[in-house]
């Protein structure tokens, strides 16, 4: 269960996701599981059975002088009312909401201290 204002789920945008996935493999026992996406496919970290954080790999124009990092998700209520009052805040919204099936409704915004972060509102 996830609860309002958690952190709820991190990332790793990654330039090489073969690396990356060899070294969470070998220094944490990490498995991955593919999930694919219009985008391309996006790895589900897992230890155990139990999904951990995900791993995208980073391409495109958008990356360019982006370095590789981790991105992590706050959940929220609803995403689209607190988008609302996170632009009055101060923040900008770098990815308006999207829907992932059986993820949640996600938004990316630049808070006002110019830090990235991903908010949610996962799915029941």
């Amino acid at each position: 269960m996830w609860s309002h204002g958690n952190f709820h789920w991190n990332e790793l945008m990654t330039r090489d996701v073969a690396r990356a996935k060899t070294f969470y493999a070998d220094a944490i026992g990490w498995g991955f599981d593919a999930m694919p996406m219009a985008e391309g496919t996006y790895w589900v970290a897992k230890a155990g059975d139990k999904p951990v954080g995900g791993m995208f790999e980073m391409k495109g124009p958008q990356s360019e002088g982006v370095p590789e990092n981790w991105m992590a998700y706050l959940a929220v209520d609803d995403i689209d009312a607190r988008l609302k009052k996170a632009r009055a805040g101060g923040a900008a919204v770098m990815r308006e909401p999207f829907d992932v099936p059986g993820v949640g409704r996600i938004a990316i915004l630049r808070e006002p201290g110019g830090a990235h972060i991903g908010w949610m509102t996962p799915a029941t």
